[in-house]
């Protein structure tokens, strides 16, 4: 993936810069466009709401688990 910026983002070790780029990332089968950070440092992906809105996604409180959220247009 092409870098398109750097972004400073805070985490448990202290301030990092981190490449940024556009990808299609998929979970679920569903497949979507968005904004990712590359780290050499974090062994996990980790995925964010915006990421989860725009695949139609959300985590139930209950399970923990990541189920279909309800899409609003406004």
């Amino acid at each position: 993936m092409p870098v398109i910026g750097k972004r400073l983002v805070s985490t448990a070790k202290g301030s990092a810069e981190l490449d940024e780029c556009v990808g299609v990332v998929e979970v679920m089968g569903r497949k979507a466009h968005t904004h990712v950070l590359v780290s050499d440092e974090v062994d996990v992906v980790l995925i964010g709401v915006t990421a989860l809105e725009i695949l139609g996604l959300e985590v139930d409180p209950v399970t923990g688990r990541l189920r279909e959220a309800k899409v609003y247009l406004l």
